[in-house]
């Protein structure tokens, strides 16, 4: 799984208020969560953003409430990577819940300036600065967390698991244990 875009870079503590403000949350329509990504910090970011374009943050990045449609809105916005110094936690998993990738990298999280042209290997884990001719390794995803964010998050993906369990339990064969 590979991505490729251009970078917006924020700083330390980007909450989830100001990745989708509060006033939006009484939606979850993918569209209009994108239209309002970031306007409280970036009322350019949306109409700016392009698909395949990386957002990079410093720590603790998605930091606030639990709420998923902050993750969503990103993804909605079409950035294919969160990158960052560190992750708030919560955040952090509602990204691999919805399928929005993300990286931990403290050292191109401060490198990255908006406007490079970043590359990622998910697999690899490597980022790469086109602009800056800089590249980084970042924990790479294990493959069980490659398998929910290519599936599209983890509905998608447990719904297709057991699709296929039940074909597979439906032709004769057995159920496999978790992949």
């Amino acid at each position: 799984m590979t991505a490729a875009g251009r970078a917006f870079k924020y700083g330390d503590n980007v909450d989830t208020d100001a990745i989708i403000p509060a006033r939006y949350l009484n939606t979850s329509d993918p569209a209009e969560l994108a239209a309002h990504c970031m306007e409280d910090l970036d009322a350019s970011f949306a109409r700016a953003v392009e698909p395949g374009d990386v957002l990079v943050g410093g720590s603790n990045f998605g930091c606030g409430s639990s709420r998923e449609h902050a993750p969503a809105a990103i993804k909605a916005a079409g950035v294919s990577c969160v990158i960052a110094a560190s992750f708030a936690r919560i955040f952090y998993r509602n990204a691999v819940n919805i399928g929005l990738a993300i990286l931990e990298c403290p050292e191109a999280a401060e490198a990255i300036k908006t406007g490079d042209r970043i590359a990622l290997d998910f697999e690899a884990g490597t980022i790469t600065d086109g602009t800056k001719g800089a590249s980084w390794k970042a924990a790479p995803f294990p493959p069980f967390m490659r398998r929910i964010m290519e599936a599209g998050g983890l509905t998608e993906y447990v719904r297709v698991r057991l699709e296929e369990e039940g074909k597979a339990a439906a032709a004769g064969g057995t159920k496999g244990g978790a992949s």
